[in-house]
């Protein structure tokens, strides 16, 4: 199905003042007439490097398909390859907290055993920890959580393993998703692809464990959830390319929350086909999430990410414009802003493609400031309260931002859940009509009027005395429901240079590795029946 702009702004807008006023009912939350369905991402053709299946590790999703498909690489071998290199080195990076080796080789064998269907078939993912997996025990890296083996699966895990997904294991992440990924008592575990020997550079938000797990070719791809920059966060940060997509396109049913309005369960991958093959799968309606219900359907992804190429030339899908914001080129970092200049070149260069520069909204740092941007805290704070309440400990390091969620007033977090409507509104007044996508140096303000974002790579900056070479990345803002503009564009970019295909220089495996551990964490604390509550 296909919606005009204008639809999509007004059927976005009524559902954001829905959310914004405080509804926790579908009936609330008008939606277009008709019936969207989940389909499974299709088959692709994607030509792999020469010599790739010496070390299929290194493959994207879509070379690891075709090659799958074309009978020249089975799962069992990509699985087993992507656990030798868990079993060299993830005492070093850290990403994982549970490997789940002998059910991923079961799983492999067998697919093996049937015709590929889908894009995904028998291509092993990493799962950030804090999306319900059935019977396999899922922390969310807290006390709280620990040692709970969840009923049921997360909507998105589900809709992943039925079109052919195989889950690796569960990543580290930060507490509770609130900072990048440490132990609940704060000390860092996983550590930046780029910067293994460097643990104060930051591999990115709370998803870093799924990031560092695709970024060294321990999974082929992997899913994290973003409510602060934690998809587009650890993407920039180790090269990849990561779709926050637009609230409501997947389902929550089954993570563990941080907040009401601002999560989002994306992709984690290595380039926009990729990403657009795990967001098929992951899309869709879910009568138990009703953020997800009413929604326009899903566009054809894969068609979006595959680069268009007329006489020689990589063009644009679709005539679009480019928004450029005052603050893009401001870096203070020499590197960043060449590399930055040099991506607007790269862009403007496409056929089909025009850079404008638009303005920030009228009253910006106001509207993004801390006064409205602490909304999140009591939505933070609410499925928890009775843990606040029965033990801080629980909270670990994270627990002063719990607390501050129950100090904030209700006129204060009306007040600010009705800025988002005018946030989203001058959004679209003043920078989306004279732009079809927006450049962006920061995931705000998307992540928190929830339109669609990827962060994805366009340069590296140099090693020095004190720093290895670190990936730069950037973000592309889009309109509501719009995934597949933002990734025509990222497809065509990527045709035409190849930061994406950039991987990190790993360091000999340590001498003596060990095995995939557990977090240390205290018993569980709750029951399924109150685990199952927190997942709705």
């Amino acid at each position: 199905m296909s919606i005009d702009d204008g639809l999509s702004r007004r059927l976005f807008l009524a559902r954001l003042s829905a959310l914004a006023a405080g509804a926790t009912g579908s009936a609330l939350l008008p939606g277009v007439a008709s019936a969207a369905t989940t389909a499974p991402p299709t088959l692709v053709d994607v030509d792999a490097p020469d010599g790739a299946t010496t070390d299929p590790t290194s493959l994207t999703v879509a070379e690891a398909a075709t090659l799958i498909r074309r009978g020249k690489l089975t799962s069992e071998e990509l699985v087993r390859a992507c656990l030798e290199r868990i079993e060299g080195y993830d005492s070093l990076f850290q990403a994982f907290n549970l490997v789940l080796a002998d059910a991923a080789l079961a799983r492999a064998r067998q697919l093996d055993g049937s015709s590929p269907r889908t894009a995904l078939h028998g291509i092993p993912l990493a799962i950030k920890d804090n999306y319900f997996s059935r019977g396999v025990r899922t922390t969310a890296n807290s006390f709280i959580f620990a040692d709970f083996e969840p009923p049921y699966d997360a909507t998105a895990l589900s809709r992943l393993e039925a079109a052919g997904g195989v889950m690796i294991g569960k990543t580290q992440m930060g507490p509770l998703a609130t900072t990048r990924a440490t132990t609940p008592a704060g000390v860092i575990t996983t550590v930046n692809a780029w910067a293994p020997d460097h643990p104060n550079i930051n591999p990115g938000g709370s998803s870093t464990g799924s990031a560092t797990a695709t970024a060294t070719g321990m999974a082929l791809s992997s899913v994290g959830t973003q409510t602060g920059g934690s998809i587009t966060a650890p993407s920039n940060a180790q090269g990849l390319t990561g779709l926050k997509p637009t609230m409501g396109r997947v389902s929550l049913h089954g993570i563990i929350p941080l907040t009401f309005t601002r999560d989002h369960p994306g992709p984690i991958a290595r380039d926009a086909m990729d990403c657009a093959i795990m967001l098929t799968a992951m899309a869709g309606p879910d009568p138990a999430d009703f953020r997800t219900l009413g929604l326009p359907q899903l566009p054809d992804l894969t068609r979006a990410a595959t680069p268009v190429r007329q006489g020689g030339q990589t063009v644009l899908r679709r005539r679009t414009r480019i928004g450029v914001t005052p603050d893009f080129l401001a870096s203070s970092n020499p590197e960043t802003a060449a590399a930055r200049r040099s991506y607007l070149d790269a862009l403007a260069g496409l056929r089909h493609a025009t850079v404008v520069e638009v303005p920030l909204p009228a009253e910006w740092d106001l509207l993004t400031g801390t006064a409205f941007n602490n909304v999140r805290l009591p939505e933070r704070t609410e499925p928890f309260r009775e843990y606040l309440r029965q033990d801080l400990q629980l909270f670990g390091v994270s627990v002063l931002n719990w607390l501050g969620g129950l100090l904030l007033s209700g006129d204060e977090y009306l007040t600010g859940q009705r800025a988002k409507v005018v946030m989203f509104e001058r959004v679209m007044d003043e920078v989306f009509d004279a732009c079809d996508v927006v450049v962006q140096a920061q995931p705000v303000p998307f992540d928190i009027i929830g339109l669609p974002e990827i962060g994805f790579p366009i340069g590296l900056r140099a090693a020095t005395s004190d720093t290895p070479v670190l990936p730069i990345g950037t973000i592309l803002g889009g309109q509501p429901y719009a995934e597949d503009r933002l990734l025509e564009v990222v497809a065509a970019y990527q045709d035409v240079t190849d930061w994406h295909r950039r991987r990190p220089e790993l360091p000999p495996a340590p001498a003596a590795s060990a095995a995939p551990r557990a977090p240390s964490l205290a018993p569980a604390r709750l029951s399924a029946l109150e685990a199952a509550r927190i997942g709705q």
